[in-house]
């Protein structure tokens, strides 16, 4: 995965001032894979989950909106070649702060409840990757309400 990554990056976004690879656009391909993986949750991906994942990487990394739709091709690449969640997780739990952790954790209940309906589904997935990234229940219920009113409010 990171080869491919780091291709991605040196091909497509990475200017002649910044030849190196850094970890942080591995990371943000790792986010981006796990929002993929909650849009697939239910089996069904909505266009305002895919709206939903685009302005969130739009915000969160600065990407332009060339980058963040091959960003989100090359993750929904891995996402297939992938046999679970844990080498997204393990990438993120190991390399991002606390904070950073629980603002994916309430990107992937943006994601989730983009498309006005909470399936167990994504809720199960959400709750297994903030044990995988060492979220405390109260950070996950935080970012879920957040997420919910934030949603009531649009």
């Amino acid at each position: 995965m990171i080869r491919t990554i780091q291709e991605f990056f040196q091909q497509r976004i990475i200017s002649e001032k910044k030849p190196v690879v850094s970890l942080e656009h591995a990371l943000h391909l790792a986010t981006t894979a796990l929002l993929i993986e909650i849009s697939r949750a239910d089996f069904e991906v909505a266009d305002e989950e895919r709206v939903a994942i685009q302005e969130a990487l739009t915000r969160s990394f600065g990407l332009t909106e060339d980058e963040t739709r091959e960003i989100i091709a090359l993750a929904e690449h891995e996402v297939d070649a992938s046999v679970s969640v844990y080498e997204f997780t393990h990438l993120v739990d190991e390399s991002f702060t606390r904070e950073q952790k629980k603002h994916i954790i309430g990107l992937l209940w943006q994601i989730a409840y983009s498309d006005d309906r909470l399936e167990e589904h994504e809720e199960h997935l959400i709750r297994k990757i903030a044990k995988l990234l060492h979220i405390d229940h109260r950070d996950f219920i935080a970012e879920k309400l957040k997420a919910k009113d934030a949603k009531a409010k649009a």
